[in-house]
């Protein structure tokens, strides 16, 4: 295929070319890796999402950066590419899991969230004058029998014997979703991935996981201080965020230091 060819294809973002490629989709993942790092990982009591934040300057509030968002009571998502187009999709997922509460009094699942949204994103991609999301997003949360009313039999038994399952997903701007152990997008993508192959098993911990995403980040860029590494957990006590006290020690124990001005 020569060069005007290809332009042609270009111009439309839901032709195929003729070998069976989107173009449009190719670069919006490539906006996707030329984001900040994020890092998604299932332990087995829940999920721990972490995320790099960039400044262009060092006048920036780094605080200003939002990368990972609380969907719902136990639900939430970390992006990266581009932040308008990610903040767009936070913003309906966030919409999707309330209306799910009004209708029908429970919590939205982890991978019907992914799907409905995924459904969203796809037809960016088969509608003429649209473009495909140039953000990914992991969605982490826990299904099961959180923020649902106790059967009688259990109300005694607090949290024992409750049905906690963690999920973690991962959305494409293709709208293929894909569920993960353990999965990093953005920048870094290739040395983070195989940093959690080599360092990821079933049995641990939600603290566990809070370390190893932490390290993780620190395999794409180890200069990153406590300020420019944002982390959420999500279990059956909810969506909370990790204090920047508690990443400054797992930083200084595993070598990290410096600044980083990178948007």
């Amino acid at each position: 295929m020569n060069r005007n060819d290809q332009q042609a294809y270009d111009r439309g973002t839901s032709l195929f070319s003729p070998d069976g490629r989107i173009y449009q989709v190719e670069y919006a993942r490539e906006a996707v890796k030329r984001g900040a790092s994020s890092v998604g990982v299932r332990t087995a009591d829940g999920v721990v999402l972490a995320a790099q934040r960039r400044t262009s300057s060092n006048l920036m509030e780094t605080e200003s950066i939002e990368k990972l968002h609380k969907l719902d009571e136990f639900l939430g998502a970390a992006s990266a590419g581009h932040v308008a187009d990610a903040r767009q999709l936070v913003d309906d997922a966030r919409t999707e899991a309330q209306r799910n509460r009004l209708r029908y009094g429970e919590p939205l699942g982890v991978e019907t969230l992914t799907k409905t949204l995924s459904d969203q994103i796809q037809e960016s991609t088969q509608i003429g004058g649209t473009r495909p999301f140039g953000a990914s997003l992991l969605i982490g949360g826990v299904d099961g029998d959180v923020g649902r009313p106790s059967p009688p039999a259990r109300e005694a038994d607090s949290d024992e014997g409750r049905d906690v399952r963690p999920r973690l997903f991962q959305t494409d701007p293709s709208g293929a979703p894909q569920e993960w152990k353990a999965v990093a997008i953005g920048s870094n993508r290739g040395d983070i991935q195989e940093f959690l192959e080599d360092e990821w098993n079933e049995d641990i911990s939600v603290d566990d996981g809070v370390t190893l995403a932490i390290r993780a980040l620190l395999v794409g860029e180890d200069d990153l201080t406590a300020e420019e590494i944002a982390i959420s957990t999500i279990s059956a006590e909810g969506y909370h965020q990790v204090e920047d006290d508690d990443v400054s020690a797992i930083i200084e124990e595993f070598g990290g230091s410096g600044d980083d001005d990178e948007e």
